[in-house]
């Protein structure tokens, strides 16, 4: 199994779109995927048609006292499973803050659970900061993505992952993370501003920016409030289309090949 964490300090970047999404569409592939919402608001969830407060999230499993083989649950979507958030993990920055151990909490879990699930990829969206969370997430990551919106602030956010990921390694908890990649999104074609970002990104990043551009549509923005991917909500539209090729292409980078 394969960790992989989409994670972006800066909110609204497409992040859990991106998680959702791509799982969704990793699992019409073929693969078994279990995606881990690893962010209070619980977005993820919602998204992928749950009740957040009907569920457990990883909140006692990052205190020790959980079994996370317990925590899966199925989604309307075949080969697609689901950690929930709820509101519990807005207490883990209370709980691990001065836990000197605490990068460790999600890490060792995942890396047990990694021998017995039955899962080709976990995919954790990380919340939107730079708390415990999110370093918990890159700690216990076998690769990050990190979804940069197609604006020149979310230049300095990449800047900011990089340096964090950094720190990361240099803990020792997790010393081989690496970025698989960076997906622009929101990409709006008619903008020189989108031509710009994109083209900073790819001479910043080249060997790693996905080709794949995400771009602005409505349906991407309206399949969370009905509690579908995009891949139920609307499989014709430009966002499907968009996430079906960014599927492919992380699956070739992977070794694989998106079934016809």
């Amino acid at each position: 199994m394969k960790i992989v964490a989409l994670s972006n300090h800066k909110g609204g970047v497409g992040k859990t779109t991106t998680a959702v999404n791509l799982g969704a569409y990793l699992a019409r592939a073929g693969q078994k995927v279990l995606v881990l919402d690893l962010d209070p608001q619980a977005n993820a969830t919602e998204t992928l048609g749950l009740n957040p407060e009907e569920h457990t999230s990883i909140y006692e499993t990052m205190l020790g006292q959980g079994d996370i083989s317990r925590l899966p649950v199925a989604t309307n979507l075949e080969n697609l499973h689901l950690i929930p958030a709820n509101a519990d993990l807005s207490g883990i920055e209370v709980d691990l803050g001065a836990d000197e151990h605490r990068l460790a909490r999600l890490h060792a879990p995942l890396q047990n659970y990694k021998a017995i699930a039955p899962y080709d990829y976990l995919l954790i969206d990380c919340p939107p900061s730079l708390g415990v969370l999110m370093t918990c997430a890159l700690a216990a990551a076998d690769e990050i993505v990190i979804p940069v919106q197609c604006e020149y602030l979310s230049l300095i956010g990449l800047t900011k992952m990089v340096d964090l990921l950094n720190e990361i390694r240099a803990t020792g908890v997790n010393p081989g993370v690496v970025i698989e990649g960076i997906v622009l999104t929101m990409a709006d074609g008619r903008t020189n501003l989108t031509e710009e970002v994109i083209n900073e990104v790819r001479q910043q990043m080249n060997s790693i920016a996905y080709d794949t551009v995400i771009p602005r549509n409505v349906k991407l923005g309206e399949a969370p409030s009905h509690g579908k991917t995009i891949l139920e909500y609307a499989p014709d539209s430009k966002g499907a289309e968009a996430y079906e090729t960014l599927c492919n292409e992380f699956l070739q980078r992977h070794g694989a090949v998106l079934s016809a």
